[in-house]
């Protein structure tokens, strides 16, 4: 596994931003001040059990199936998860 983009400082867990941006192809370096996208943000697991939504098709039915969970348990889990995401998404305005 690679290594995770971290989001918080380690010293005070304050939102970290991103400053510079490097190609490998071509060498060229990009600098500045950057918000980090809402979904990374989001925890590790969080961001997996997007991708496998999305795969699923959106059907929490297939979701419970491929996590042997219940029904109601993964519709808690993304009901979780929008509400990580709306006030994610308040943090920003």
């Amino acid at each position: 596994m690679g290594k995770k983009l971290p989001v918080l400082c380690p010293s005070c867990e304050s939102e970290l931003k991103v400053q510079s941006l490097h190609c490998d192809a071509c060498e060229t370096n990009i600098n500045g001040l950057y918000n980090l996208p809402l979904l990374l943000k989001l925890e590790q697991k969080q961001q997996e059990f997007i991708i496998e939504f999305v795969q699923s098709s959106g059907s929490l039915k297939i979701m419970a199936q491929k996590l042997k969970l219940s029904y109601p348990t993964v519709r808690n889990m993304l009901d979780e998860l929008i509400e990580k995401i709306d006030n994610l998404q308040n943090e920003m305005s």
